[in-house]
């Protein structure tokens, strides 16, 4: 059986900061969060990892979301950028080795994130700014990824000054953007999706997903989205809300859905396939266990789950 004609979907994984928080021993989450605890319990970092690989997982992003120019730089680690970036891959490296599954499997990839806050848009810096960083953020991953990934856009400033880092680092470009829980199409920042849309359609773009979001208003975000006439997916999160979030804050402000298991995940994400999407995973507060009720749930009905490569570089 396929869906919409598509024989294989790319599985990412899902809310890997979340996880990793959920599972420390640390009492109040640090500013730096999921950063902060790999530098203090790396092996749950590790196994994080391998239990998204084991769910079916095929794509991996590196747990540096909160390890930007302007978030470091408030905690004065600045300079350890570059560090922790390194640590980072060489976590999902390990990760992968003692999963046992061939690295040709996974697409590892680098995390290009809001600078200064998620959802905030008047939190980000400006475009030079922005493009700066972002070219910082690439030089520091670019050797030890498969390619990159743009994340939880709220704005066309920080998006379009991602992008344009990418493409003169001669990168494929997929972006991510996060959409108000409204279900009207506009962005974190206010501004129409079809904005953002726009000004994707003036470069080079593979993949558009919707990240970060609540799942009830996906489907009506892919209408915009396919106006690019590329590949587009989605990744939604599982909070109630993220209102009490502001800059500075932390996930510990923000409570987790109970109505939004794996099974019924899952049929969120069938219902995004079933409208076109070909790429699909889990942010914030969707677990292993969401990931790996996808991975049957295709298996089943006879969909191939691959990696980014293995879907863009073959014939399907």
């Amino acid at each position: 059986m396929t869906i919409g004609g598509r024989r294989d979907i790319v599985l990412l994984d899902g809310g890997i900061g979340q996880e990793i928080h959920r599972r420390s021993t640390r009492g109040d989450p640090h500013p730096l969060w999921s950063v902060m605890v790999m530098r203090e319990e790396p092996d749950v970092v590790v196994q994080v990892y391998k239990d998204f690989l084991h769910a079916g997982a095929k794509v991996l992003t590196l747990n540096t979301y909160t390890a930007t120019p302007i978030r470091l730089g408030k905690q004065g680690m600045r300079s350890e950028l570059d560090h922790i970036h390194q640590e980072a891959s060489a976590l999902v490296d390990k990760a992968i080795q003692y999963s046992g599954i061939a690295r040709a499997q996974i697409s590892k990839m680098g995390c290009l994130p809001p600078l200064a806050a998620s959802y905030v848009a008047e939190a980000a810096p400006d475009y030079a700014k922005a493009r700066s960083d972002y070219e910082r953020l690439i030089e520091a991953q670019i050797d030890f990824v498969d390619g990159f990934l743009v994340e939880t856009m709220s704005n066309t400033i920080e998006m379009t000054a991602a992008r344009d880092a990418l493409v003169a680092a001669e990168q494929v470009i997929r972006i991510g953007l996060t959409v108000e829980d409204d279900g009207t199409n506009r962005l974190r920042s206010g501004e129409p999706l079809s904005k953002a849309v726009e000004e994707l359609s003036n470069g080079p773009i593979e993949s558009v997903l919707i990240n970060c979001s609540q799942p009830e208003v996906i489907t009506s975000a892919f209408d915009e989205l396919r106006k690019l006439g590329c590949a587009y997916g989605a990744y939604a999160n599982g909070f109630n809300t993220i209102a009490p979030l502001r800059p500075g804050g932390t996930v510990k402000e923000l409570e987790y859905r109970v109505d939004l298991g794996p099974d019924k995940y899952a049929e969120y994400v069938l219902n995004w396939i079933e409208s076109g999407a070909t790429i699909v995973g889990g942010c914030c507060e969707i677990s292993p266990a969401h990931i790996a009720q996808i991975n049957q749930t295709l298996i089943d009905i006879g969909i191939s789950v691959v990696n980014f490569d293995q879907t863009f570089n073959s014939a399907v």
